[in-house]
């Protein structure tokens, strides 16, 4: 049994990182610089819904927790937050459930302690959600991307 590639990317990042940490003249000198470092850069993560909901579930609010914790101390340049939806309804209609998971999101965000002045909401409806005549369960979701780096 081998390890996957996206295990062992992630071990080679942080041991990347590791030596990165130990070598001659870096800026990293303590734990926190390092840990500071490893958090504050582009990070990505998706927000799921129930089937024609907008409403946030405890585990969306809790990743947007854990992940503005995660990012405080850290320079946020922007925040995209895009809306999906599967291909079940309407196009309107669910172009206009996209926009309402995605304002939950980014009002859950602001209420977090999330930066509001870099926020970019879009939304983007059922637009390539159907192949064929199966409805993708798995675009019921909002998506985060996080511009952010080390305070300097």
């Amino acid at each position: 049994m081998g390890i996957s590639p996206k295990i062992m990317g992630a071990g080679l990042c942080a041991s990347m990182l590791a030596v990165a940490a130990c070598a001659p003249g870096n800026a990293i000198k303590t734990r926190e610089d390092l840990v500071t470092s490893v958090n504050c850069m582009p990070q990505r993560f998706e927000v799921y819904f129930t089937e024609g909901r907008s409403t946030l579930t405890p585990a969306a609010m809790q990743a947007i927790s854990m992940t503005a914790q995660r990012l405080q101390g850290c320079h946020i340049r922007s925040v995209a937050v895009t809306g999906l939806s599967s291909a079940t309804g309407t196009s309107a209609a669910n172009l206009n459930l996209s926009e309402q998971r995605a304002q939950a999101v980014s009002e859950a965000m602001s209420t977090a302690g999330w930066p509001v002045p870099v926020f970019d909401v879009q939304a983007v409806g059922d637009e390539g959600a159907r192949a064929g005549n199966v409805s993708e369960p798995l675009r019921r979701r909002t998506e985060v991307v996080v511009d952010a780096a080390p305070r300097r």
